[in-house]
């Protein structure tokens, strides 16, 4: 099915509001859920509940596909609003809990959740408003800044949350986030996009069941969409994951990088990632569902070196050689990775109705993002296994890589 989705006139000006809501509900949830977790952690002084409280934060996430479903059904510009009103209030009360001196612990985690939450929702919702903002051959581009926008708030959150933290206090901090949500909502009210309501023949929940099955028997039927959710779950399976978990144990337990080189190698890992997001356009038109597998192809060559650089005989030169090695491959492998990501969103945007695509991309996304953890879990007691040798995992995971590309192509060679 292709989608024939309505476009509003042309124009930068609806598409420069929805990114500056975006960068408000998505950086400014993401901020705020860091800093309250360093507050917890000083009222608390315990590193588990510090890190239980911003894991679970994290856990709506895997009701995107309830936030696609609704955005299937309702004004897709009214819901950013109405996200936004929501973050705002939810910010003004736990203003008012932490003047008093009543915010618990767990009245905080309860607005970390609801942030994440705002956060989990709102994700499929501005997906699905792209293809309604521009025109077809500037989707890509489009979906670049989208992605930046989101890598750029998984850099400066954490960034940003602990410096203003600190220089600011928490509750000065959520009322400056109170006030951004409030602006953020207002502003969006001036977005023009096109919405046609769909009727409905039941409730709201048995409506939203309904379109949820919907939605998956869609990207399970369509061949195409099938094939490249397979391929987003397995390149976050094999390569998102590895990037994850090997960057910062490298860098700690192999080159033992001070503090200061240490934040410089996750930085760039970010930039690139950024860099990848916004330079997608420059590639797109090279881009082809036939030869896709080439790009997956190059992803695991460069594993290759990667896994050369953290060899015992390369670490014992020094600090540099290794460090500058493998950081050179994990960007490289970052950016390839962010533009495989693009490509495959803005293939399924084409491919999708306008009225199913909030739930099939959050579905796209909810799959991708649950396979990241079990890579995670996986190359964690890999590289325990082999502590002392972790090239060997990194270069399982170039062979890995390289054998998926091999199996894709013949998948993906009668595609256009």
């Amino acid at each position: 099915m292709t989608s024939t989705t309505t476009q509003v006139s042309p124009g930068p000006r609806n598409l420069v509001l929805v990114l500056a809501g975006q960068i408000v509900t998505v950086l400014g949830s993401s901020l705020l859920r860091f800093a309250l977790s360093l507050y917890v952690l000083d009222l608390t002084k315990r590193a588990d509940v510090f890190a239980g409280i911003l894991a679970l934060s994290s856990l709506p996430m895997l009701l995107a596909p309830i936030g696609g479903a609704i955005s299937d059904r309702s004004n897709r510009q009214r819901l950013m609003v109405a996200y936004d009103a929501v973050c705002c209030v939810v910010a003004v009360g736990l203003v008012a809990l932490l003047a008093s001196g009543r915010a618990s612990v767990v009245v905080i985690g309860l607005a970390m959740v609801l942030f994440g939450l705002i956060g989990a929702m709102e994700t499929p919702n501005t997906t699905a408003c792209v293809p309604q903002l521009v025109s077809q051959e500037r989707l890509t581009w489009a979906n670049g800044l989208v992605q930046a926008v989101q890598s750029a708030s998984g850099v400066l959150a954490p960034v940003l949350g602990g410096i203003l933290y600190s220089v600011m206090g928490i509750t000065e901090l959520v009322g400056v986030g109170a006030v951004a949500f409030g602006l953020a909502a207002a502003t969006e009210t001036f977005i023009r996009l096109p919405h046609i309501p769909r009727p409905r023949s039941a409730g709201i929940a048995r409506t939203i069941a309904k379109d949820l099955a919907e939605g998956f028997r869609f990207t399970w039927s369509d061949r195409l969409v099938r094939k490249l959710m397979i391929a987003g779950a397995l390149l976050n399976l094999i390569v998102t994951s590895l990037i994850i978990i090997a960057t910062p144990l490298i860098l700690r337990t192999v080159v033992h990088a001070s503090d200061s080189m240490y934040g410089v190698g996750m930085a760039v890992l970010e930039v690139s990632t950024i860099l990848g997001a916004l330079g997608v356009g420059l590639v797109s038109k090279r881009m082809h569902m036939n030869t896709l597998w080439r790009w997956v192809l190059a992803v695991g060559l460069v594993f290759i070196p990667a896994g050369f650089f953290v060899t015992p005989m390369i670490v014992q030169l020094g600090f540099w050689p290794p460090f500058l090695g493998f950081m050179a491959c994990a960007a490289a492998v970052a950016i390839i990775a962010t533009i495989l990501s693009i490509f495959v969103i803005v293939r399924v945007q084409t491919q999708t109705a306008p009225e199913n695509l909030g739930k099939v991309m959050a579905i796209l996304m909810a799959v991708a993002q649950c396979a990241i953890p079990l890579g995670q879990v996986a190359y964690g007691l890999g590289f325990q296994g082999f502590a002392g040798q972790e090239y060997v995992p990194i270069l399982f995971a170039g062979a890995a890589t390289v054998i998926m590309a091999v199996v894709f192509r013949p998948l993906l060679r009668r595609e256009k």
